[in-house]
């Protein structure tokens, strides 16, 4: 996880999925991306092994507009939502399993 951010709050209506109670882990992936798999093990490992947070797998063809609104230009991206929805960390590419848990340290 690479960038530290404070952003929009995105909420269960504008991702379409329930958050985490004290964080959230939101890919954007599309179809083809090879790292885009090697990333939803990733996340739903760590969304597993830490009570109270959710990954949110997003399909960025299928959501152009929240796509150009977060400044998304490829995949995988993920970002770390507090327990509010504010975006606290944004990184590309694939992460690996201890910079998800110390971005997930900044948002809990």
């Amino acid at each position: 996880m690479d960038r530290r951010t404070r952003g929009p709050r995105l909420d269960a209506d504008r991702l379409g999925a329930r958050l985490g109670e004290r964080a959230t882990l939101v890919q954007f992936s599309s179809a083809f991306c090879q790292p885009c798999r090697a990333t939803r093990r990733t996340l739903s490992d760590v969304a597993g092994m830490v009570d109270g947070v959710a990954h949110i797998e997003i399909d960025a063809e299928a959501r152009l507009a929240l796509v150009r609104e977060l400044g998304i230009t490829k995949t995988p991206t993920v970002l770390v939502l507090d327990a509010e929805g504010e975006v606290v960390r944004r990184a590309s590419g694939r992460p690996r399993t201890a910079d998800v848990v110390a971005a997930l340290g900044q948002a809990i």
